[in-house]
């Protein structure tokens, strides 16, 4: 970017030259105050202002997850812009009906801490304009949260990805009934998804098997969420979805359609 250059001069009449920025600088810098961080001109693609704030403990018992990990961080909610189909590693092109597959890429990083194996990986199916989004290791929500994806239209939905070792030693081949029942399940983890407690927000929940392994879904009250919920190897997997309330209004079938698709691998 070219150096502005100020002028400015002094006379007897007290009378002054008045700087007058380059106008290319105006517009760079009420885009910088609005977004909140650089810009680079040669990028199609602006990233608006992420939340700052700080990362909640991590004690069993405590909710790990803030509400903002759930819920609708205003500016905070950054798409990836310019994406084609298939452009995002592990996301199929469109099926006939337009909704595509993610499976998690084997050689995506992740792992989470010192002694964890590699992630047994996962899918699940979404519409057509639903994007990654990027998530950071300064990510609100913690480093147990292994992948987002988002849709302006429809909501948003992010996998948590914990090690079972955290809850209780139950080996290297948990599965979730070992963990507990339904009850106990979104009792003990659902504050970490909505970040307070689930008392009296349960609409509903049920259990289902698919290929030998069972998956507990539940579905809360405002702010809405559907919630499934399994175990594999050592770790312990929450895929959750998430609505406005308009949005839930008008896509709830879509937004159950993915939270029904997912599978552990």
């Amino acid at each position: 970017m070219g150096t502005t250059l100020f002028a400015s001069c002094w006379v007897p009449t007290q009378s002054k030259c008045k700087p007058k920025p380059d106008m290319h600088v105006k517009k760079q810098s009420l885009l910088l105050r609005c977004c909140g961080e650089d810009v680079s001109t040669g990028n199609d693609a602006v990233k608006p202002i992420g939340l700052l704030g700080r990362r909640s403990a991590i004690v069993f018992g405590l909710p790990l997850f803030s509400a903002v990990t759930l819920g609708f961080p205003g500016n905070g909610f950054a798409i990836k812009q310019g994406f084609l189909a298939g452009r995002i590693p592990g996301l199929s092109e469109p099926d006939e009906n337009g909704w595509r597959t993610y499976q998690r890429p084997d050689e995506k990083s992740g792992g989470h801490g010192v002694g964890w194996s590699p992630i047994i990986p996962y899918k699940f199916k979404v519409p057509q304009d639903w994007d990654e989004v990027p998530v950071s290791i300064a990510d609100l929500g913690g480093t147990e949260i292994d992948l987002r994806f988002a849709s302006p239209q429809e909501g948003r939905l992010f996998v948590i990805v914990a090690p079972v070792l955290r809850f209780a030693d139950l080996g290297d081949d948990t599965k979730i009934e070992e963990i507990g029942p339904p009850e106990k399940v979104i009792n003990a983890f659902g504050p970490e998804v909505i970040g307070e407690n689930v008392e009296g927000k349960v609409l509903s929940m049920g259990v289902v098997q698919h290929s030998g392994r069972t998956y507990y879904q539940f579905e809360l009250e405002p702010p809405h969420v559907l919630i499934t919920a399994t175990a594999a190897g050592n770790r312990l997997y929450l895929f959750n979805i998430t609505a406005k309330g308009l949005q839930w209004k008008r896509h709830y079938k879509d937004l159950k359609q993915i939270a029904d698709s997912f599978r552990v691998v």
